[in-house]
């Protein structure tokens, strides 16, 4: 069986996924997909993640002989993180509480956390780095009240990194660093 990840170097959603199959030492082949060419809009693409958008999962059995073969396709970044640990939860550090209703919860509201407060981070990046990228110019209105929400953001982060060690309880799980990773490619580009 062979994972093939499809996604963007600079996509901070692809290095998530690059990161959390590192963490779970799941061999994997990443595949780049550029949005300067268009590839993400590619009919063939689309066929698999109909929002045009990366990172792309896809299982595969055979890859020389039947690409695809067996039909799995994921995409969506946290579907894709939550597949992989909770698959291959036996390898590597234990990433989501299986088995602890408790602690699951605090899991699953960290991740909830996650994707609902960190949405002005993204905003700031596309802002900063990917406008300039594809040769558009920053609105610096867009980056302060950004700037500003995800300032308040941080506050309750801290208060909550206040009273424990990590945003889902004591115990270091995927969610425990939100905004992970920033804007840098994952290491090499190829087979991993």
């Amino acid at each position: 069986m062979v994972l093939k990840l499809y996604g963007n170097p600079i996509s901070t959603c692809t290095k998530c996924a690059v990161v959390v199959l590192k963490e779970k030492n799941v061999p994997f082949k990443f595949i780049a997909i550029y949005f300067s060419k268009g590839e993400h809009k590619a009919p063939d693409f689309v066929a698999k993640q109909p929002f045009g958008q990366v990172p792309l999962l896809i299982r595969s059995h055979l890859l020389i002989l039947f690409p695809d073969d067996d039909g799995f396709i994921l995409y969506e970044c946290r579907a894709i993180w939550r597949y992989i640990a909770t698959k291959y939860a036996s390898q590597g550090p234990a990433l989501i509480p299986l088995g602890d209703l408790e602690k699951n919860a605090l899991f699953e509201q960290a991740a909830s956390s996650e994707q609902a407060n960190f949405e002005p981070a993204q905003v700031i990046y596309y802002e900063k780095f990917y406008k300039k990228m594809i040769g558009q110019e920053t609105d610096e209105a867009v980056v302060a009240e950004n700037k500003a929400k995800l300032g308040g953001n941080l506050d309750v982060y801290e208060v909550i990194l206040s009273k424990q060690a990590y945003v889902a309880g004591n115990v270091c799980l995927l969610y425990s660093y939100p905004g992970l990773p920033g804007p840098r490619p994952p290491p090499g580009e190829g087979e991993h």
